[in-house]
């Protein structure tokens, strides 16, 4: 496979991780969608654009080319369940709405999903762990967020409307409490947003495997509803009027991340 992922190294410790921005497919999967698939309403669309501040806060970014229809980067190499109830896998078989993703007997091969996670998965993962690895022998300490969206309403999944902005520590393990509750604090200052700490969504497999604080690696995931600056259904149009206010809540979390931490690391 050709480009399969889009990596810029920063200056400053911290990572911006955004596995499912991709809308890449490969043929087989492209064959076998249905149609109401074929539009990759699932996509944590325009995430690149939302934060592309991010050069000039100086933090590298790591961005998936491929859709999550092809592999979830976001998901274990097993495939172990991360949450209970509906949720979907490695390699997903449902879309959002728990219809199927595929034509039935028109789903990628064994073979073919191997090659998705030797030539796609891995060498995401690959750069995530070798870049958090450079910033804690150079910083010290790394520090990563794992930026997500997703539509605000999808009764398969959650009830009603989700928060605005959902971050995910797993239940604390993977940073510092002390960070996750600055976090929360930048967050409530914003009273125009809805927010909550570990509520459904507590951090995906990368938050949960990379996130270390013995080790001084802190991890957290954003999920942010795409009612905030998109229009959420197909032609899902980026809105710069609803992104911009939501982006000055992004750069001041991001900037609190990096606050916080040089703060605790210089104590």
């Amino acid at each position: 496979m050709d480009k399969v992922l889009n990596f810029k190294q920063g200056r400053v410790p911290l990572l911006i991780s955004m596995p499912h921005a991709g809308v890449r497919l490969t043929p087989a999967v492209a064959a076998g969608l249905i149609p109401d698939a074929k539009s990759l309403p699932d996509t944590d669309w325009h995430i690149p654009q939302l934060y592309d501040f991010a050069e000039e806060l100086g933090a590298s970014t790591l961005a998936a080319e491929y859709s999550r229809f092809v592999i979830d980067l976001n998901r274990p190499s097993d495939d172990k369940p991360l949450y209970a109830g509906a949720t979907t896998g490695l390699y997903p078989a449902t879309l959002f709405d728990g219809i199927p993703l595929f034509r039935e007997g028109h789903e990628p091969s064994k073979e073919e999903r191997a090659t998705y996670l030797e030539q796609i998965w891995t060498p995401y993962h690959r750069t995530l762990q070798e870049e958090l690895a450079r910033l804690k022998a150079e910083f010290g300490y790394a520090l990563l967020f794992d930026a997500h969206s997703i539509r605000s309403i999808i009764p398969h999944l959650f009830d009603g409307k989700l928060p605005d902005f959902n971050l995910g520590t797993f239940n604390g393990a993977s940073c510092d409490p002390q960070l996750a509750t600055q976090l929360e604090a930048i967050c409530a200052r914003h009273d125009q947003y809805s927010h909550v700490l570990n509520g459904r969504f507590k951090g995906g497999h990368i938050t949960r495997h990379y996130g270390n604080p013995a080790e001084n690696i802190h991890a957290v995931q954003l999920e942010l509803c795409q009612s905030t600056y998109m229009e959420e259904f197909e032609p899902f149009r980026y809105r710069a009027d609803l992104a911009e206010p939501t982006q000055v809540v992004l750069k001041e979390l991001l900037q609190g991340y990096l606050a916080w931490a040089k703060s605790h690391y210089a104590a």
